[in-house]
């Protein structure tokens, strides 16, 4: 089974929870990208509940700083 099979499901609800929080903060996709320094077709990516896609550490820190939150509180799932 192939890494991102494996984890899908937590790699949809990471991609959900910074949808939310982005949201909740009041930004839009492009604003968010920008803050992170990463490109807004690489943040829809990471958002699209459906693509598993994985991405590095270093990018999830960088959204969690842009969104001023704790990383930790991506990893929240239902």
């Amino acid at each position: 089974m192939a890494e991102n099979e494996k984890h899908k499901d937590k790699y949809r609800q990471l991609g959900l929870n910074i949808s939310y929080y982005r949201k909740k903060k009041g930004l839009t996709q492009e604003q968010l990208a920008n803050l992170a320094n990463i490109s807004l077709g690489y943040l829809s990516y990471i958002e699209a509940p459906n693509i598993a896609s994985s991405f590095s550490v270093v990018v999830l820190f960088d959204i969690a700083d842009a969104l001023e939150i704790e990383p930790k509180l991506l990893f929240e799932f239902d």
